[in-house]
């Protein structure tokens, strides 16, 4: 069952540009997108941004996850951002995620494909885990459920940030977000995540104008694999945010909000 999920947003209904829905990425919730929600001029003019938090992350902590644990995919996520679109009439959007967002995305594509008005891809891969990954996710599913939300920020924040953006700001600020999550959410999560299917398979039916970003420092989705899947992607344009690791909308939120603003004005003409 679709659950109610909580969202952050900015803009007015039946905004003339459109609708922007922006997925967030693990272990992080829709706060990570403050830079271009509260941004003057981040977004073009006439634009409206809806970003949920998913379930047990953020202000969705709230939303139980009723599905199985051994039951758990990235359709959960996708049905509830299409079942929360249905509530605001939402019926096209540009729609795109980052990293764990990213996979949400392509989980919505295959369900509705006919939503997208444009789709955006940042800091993430459309392959599956590999065997050594899907170990690592189980390791951190105990981790969470052992020590909480804060252990999984200690292990993940060194792989997040670009070595030249180690500030004690930014790392506060990440820290925060996660430690707003629920252990049963983050567990869920790398449950969904470790279980994805391939996704390489969807690049070349994307018919959609698709906005690939990448940190030029990112070392879990490095800019090799940003390159590829723009290169399979018909009508893809890659933006390579230098100085930056895999949440460059935080680490260079000037550039991305730069690169965004202009991927979507080139949506409206």
């Amino acid at each position: 069952m679709p659950a109610e999920l909580s969202y952050v947003e900015s803009g007015v209904e039946h905004a003339p540009g459109g609708t922007l829905v922006l997925l967030h990425g693990f272990p992080l919730n829709a706060d990570m997108w403050e830079p271009v929600q509260k941004t003057p001029g981040a977004l073009p003019g006439g634009w409206r941004l809806i970003a949920p938090h998913f379930r047990g992350f953020g202000g969705s902590t709230g939303v139980p996850d009723t599905t199985p644990e051994d039951q758990r995919s990235m359709d959960d996520y996708a049905a509830d951002v299409e079942a929360l679109l249905d509530a605001l009439h939402v019926h096209r959007a540009v729609i795109g995620g980052l990293s764990m967002g990213g996979y949400a995305a392509f989980a919505l594509f295959r369900r509705a494909a006919a939503r997208f008005r444009g789709m955006i891809l940042a800091d993430t891969r459309p392959q599956p885990d590999s065997e050594d990954a899907r170990a690592g996710r189980l390791r951190m599913i105990e981790l969470a459920h052992r020590e909480g939300p804060r252990a999984i920020a200690d292990q993940m924040l060194p792989k997040l940030i670009g070595p030249q953006n180690r500030r004690l700001d930014l790392e506060n600020r990440l820290r925060s977000m996660a430690a707003a999550n629920t252990p049963d959410g983050l567990a869920g999560a790398l449950q969904r995540m470790m279980r994805r299917p391939d996704s390489t398979p969807l690049l070349g039916t994307i018919a959609c104008p698709t906005l690939v970003v990448v940190g030029s420092e990112d070392v879990l989705t490095p800019p090799q694999v940003a390159r590829e899947m723009q290169r399979q992607i018909p009508r893809a344009r890659l933006e390579i945010i230098e100085a930056a690791g895999h949440v460059p909308n935080l680490e260079q939120p000037e550039a991305f909000n730069v690169a965004l603003s202009r991927f979507l004005a080139s949506i409206t003409r």
